[in-house]
Order: structure tokens, then C-alpha cells, then sequence
């Protein structure tokens, strides 16, 4: 484990080998809580959240509010990569509420069209294109 954070409790240290052993991609305090409850761990989710703070706050996870009635989703970067998503545009299933970080050029073509040709600066940090993924559509 690469990561030096000041001060690891029994609970940051399964947060941080959850988050190591996920890889990529957003969770939510739901899955964290999932993920406690198969390894029978006891978490409350006060404590889930207060140890989630403490790595925003050390820079290990960046947590993003996608809409107002979606919890909250959170990004392990690690010391790898500070910022986190570069681009920040990310996908949203309506079925299932997967959060699906989009990495792609023509999304950035699209957001200087935008800039040039309209005018309009769009805020990467609060834009999601909403619609079905490919594993609900497949069902």
C-alpha cells in the first residue's frame, strides 16, 4: 500500500483496501457498506462517511455530487493522480444508477463547439448525459 495518509484506524485501512482491490471507477458509501457486510466488518455509516472525509480532505478520493436526488459517488485517485477525473463528464444509467466516468476526445471537441460557436462554457464538474448502460440494455 503506496498511500500515506497521517493516521489509519482498523476502518480507514479497509476503506483504503477496498478501494485499492476496486480499482478505477465511482462507488458510493452503499457500496463501501456492501463491501463491510460480505467481509462481516462492522462499519457503521457514520464511520464510513467521517473516514471518507478525512481521505477527501488528504486527497486519496474525490467525491462528486452527479444530481440532487442521487447520492453522492466517490473516485479513489490515489497519489497517482491528484486531480482526479481530468475531464469530469460522466454517464448515468437511469436504470440501475451506475456512474460511468467518461473518457473520451469527442466529448472534449463537443465542449469547445459549445465554447466557440454559442458562447457557452460548460462546467464539466456538473454535466451528465443520462440514458441506459450497456449491461441494463443487454437485459
Amino acid at each position: 500500500m503506496d498511500i500515506k495518509t497521517k493516521y489509519n484506524t482498523k476502518q480507514k485501512q479497509e476503506i483504503l483496501n477496498f478501494l485499492e482491490s476496486k480499482g478505477p471507477g465511482h462507488f458510493t458509501v452503499a457500496d463501501l457498506d456492501m463491501y463491510f457486510k460480505t467481509k462481516g466488518i462492522k462499519v457503521g455509516t457514520t464511520t464510513i462517511y467521517r473516514q471518507l472525509d478525512k481521505l477527501i480532505s488528504e486527497g486519496v478520493v474525490k467525491k462528486y455530487n452527479i444530481d440532487e436526488t442521487s447520492s453522492a459517488c466517490y473516485e479513489y485517485i490515489g497519489q497517482s493522480d491528484a486531480n482526479g477525473c481530468q475531464q469530469m463528464f460522466h454517464l448515468k444509467c437511469e436504470k440501475c444508477g451506475k456512474i460511468i466516468h467518461l473518457e473520451c476526445h469527442e466529448v472534449t471537441l463537443f465542449e469547445e463547439h459549445i465554447a466557440e460557436h454559442h458562447g457557452f462554457k460548460v462546467d464539466p464538474m456538473r454535466t451528465v448525459f443520462y440514458g441506459i448502460c450497456k449491461d441494463c440494455a443487454a437485459l
